[in-house]
């Protein structure tokens, strides 16, 4: 089966150059393209062979790190790579706690950037060393490595305001399994209720609400 990459970018000319270095770092390689997160979801629902996914941070139906949340939930098991123009280095330590296999920034030389996609193929993660850990989110991030896989795929489609019902249908699970993943997550992000669980994931997903193209 041909390995596929999919490309998520709302400016063409970044695409473009995303795809070169990409067929550059996995020669061979197939590659979707989407505008949107939600054509995003629309091709990671209907195709398959998926190696690695590369996400603009900011989209037209984005704010903040929904993005890689929402295209975590369909794609879990494939590394995203985060892309972004802003140079704030707390974006580094947010894409991190969120479980991103990598930050590269746009104003990055193309060679660069290969290299770094390189790694990533190879199963490492690329992040630029200058991030900054503040203690907020770095609890935070403590708290949701605690989570199964399954729970942070509940918390972040909660976090995306989703209900019991509609979770348990994206999971094909029952609204039994997916209470009782909630009263686990409660209990180890140290919350009494879902919308305090919210409220906890809102610095994380609020971040940078503006970026420069």
């Amino acid at each position: 089966m041909t390995a596929r990459v999919m490309i998520t970018d709302d400016h063409p000319l970044v695409r473009e150059g995303l795809a070169m270095a990409m067929r550059s770092a996995m020669p061979g390689v197939a590659i979707d393209v989407a505008g949107t997160i939600a054509q995003a979801e629309c091709l990671a629902r209907t195709r398959t062979g998926y190696r690695l996914a590369l996400l603009d941070l900011v989209l037209p139906d984005t704010r903040g790190f929904t993005g890689l949340l929402r295209l975590q939930f369909v794609l879990p098991k494939v590394p995203i790579v985060m892309i972004t123009a802003s140079r704030e280095p707390e974006l580094v330590v947010t894409a991190k706690s969120l479980g991103a296999a990598g930050l590269i920034r746009k104003d990055n030389p193309l060679d660069d950037v290969t290299a770094a996609l390189r790694r990533v193929v190879a199963g490492h993660h690329v992040f630029p060393e200058d991030g900054v850990v503040d203690v907020k989110t770095m609890s935070l991030q403590q708290r949701i490595a605690t989570l199964s896989d399954a729970q942070r795929r509940v918390l972040f489609a909660l976090a995306d305001g989703r209900l019991n019902k509609q979770i348990a249908g994206d999971l094909a699970v029952t609204e039994a399994t997916i209470k009782a993943h909630m009263s686990a997550i409660l209990r180890k992000l140290g919350v009494q209720n879902r919308m305090q669980a919210v409220l906890m994931m809102q610095p994380l997903l609020g971040a940078l609400q503006q970026e420069a193209a």
